[in-house]
C-alpha cells in the first residue's frame, strides 16, 4: 500500500467512525446516510484510490478542476456531485459529467440546465439549495435560496425536462440567526425537507455537513454528509 493510499484509508476509517457513532447517538442505522467525499483541490489519483478504498460518491465545486478530473476518472463508477455555484456559462460542461447538481439556486439556472441535459440526452439529480442566511427572495453569500423559494423551485425543477427533484441541500451560515449553530441550522433544513417532500415524496435527499460538523448533520436527520479535509487532510491547490 502507498503513502498516499495508506493516509486516504486511516482518514476515512475515522470518518467512517464519527458517521457509525453519530448514527448510533441519534437512533439512525449507519445506511441511512451517504459519505460524499469533497475532491476538490485534489488530484484525480486521489479520487481512483478513493475508488479502491470503496468511495463512491464524490463532490467538485469548480467545473474548471471538475471537468478533467471526471474524464481522467470516466471508467470508474462514480456519482458525481457538483456542489459550488453555478453560473450559467458552466452548465453545458458541468452536465457533461455530473450525475447530481446540488446548488440549484434559481430558475435561470433551472432552465440552462434542462436545455443542458435534453440535449445531450441525460438525466440529471437537483437539490435546491437552501440559504438560511437570506432574506424573502435573496440569495445568500454562499449561493442558495431563501427557505420562502423553496416551493417555488422545486415546482420548476420538478416540471422542467431532463430535471429529477432530489431533495435538498444546506451550508452552515457564517451569518444570520444561525450562525455558529450548526445543529440548528441543520434542524431548519430538515424541517422545510418535510414540508417539500409532501407534495414531491420522490426528494427525499438532505445534504448537510462538512468535515467540522457531520455529526450535527446526522442528528437532525441528513441523509447526505460531504467531507473533503477530514478525509484528504490540507493539500496545497492544485496548480
Amino acid at each position: 500500500m502507498t503513502d498516499r493510499k495508506a493516509e486516504l484509508a486511516a482518514n476515512l476509517a475515522q470518518v467512517e467512525e464519527r458517521i457509525v457513532s453519530a448514527c448510533a447517538a441519534a437512533g439512525r442505522k449507519r445506511e441511512e446516510v451517504t459519505l460524499i467525499v469533497v475532491t476538490k483541490t485534489y488530484p484525480a489519483s486521489d479520487v481512483r484510490i478513493l475508488h479502491q478504498l470503496g468511495v463512491r460518491h464524490v463532490a467538485e465545486n469548480r467545473d474548471q478542476d471538475a471537468a478533467p478530473k471526471a474524464t481522467a476518472c470516466a471508467d470508474l463508477s462514480l456519482t458525481w456531485h457538483f456542489v459550488g455555484q453555478l453560473q450559467t456559462n458552466k452548465v453545458r460542461s458541468v452536465t457533461s459529467y455530473a450525475d447530481v447538481v446540488q446548488s440549484v439556486d434559481r430558475a435561470k439556472l433551472v432552465t440552462a440546465l434542462s436545455a443542458a441535459v435534453v440535449r445531450g440526452d441525460r438525466e440529471l439529480g437537483c437539490l435546491i439549495q437552501v440559504a438560511l442566511d437570506a432574506e424573502s427572495g435573496e440569495r445568500g453569500e454562499r449561493g442558495g435560496v431563501a427557505p420562502d423559494g423553496v416551493e417555488e423551485l422545486a415546482a420548476a425543477v420538478d416540471a422542467a425536462p431532463g430535471l429529477r427533484l432530489d431533495g435538498l441541500m444546506t451550508v452552515a451560515p457564517l451569518a444570520g440567526e444561525y450562525a455558529g449553530r450548526q445543529r440548528a441550522a441543520f434542524d431548519r433544513l430538515v424541517e422545510i425537507s418535510s414540508r417539500l417532500r409532501a407534495g414531491h415524496p420522490a426528494a427525499n435527499m438532505v445534504s448537510a455537513g462538512m468535515s467540522g460538523d457531520l455529526e450535527d448533520a446526522v442528528a437532525a436527520g441528513a441523509t447526505h454528509v460531504r467531507v473533503g479535509t477530514a478525509v484528504l487532510g490540507v493539500r496545497p491547490r492544485l496548480g
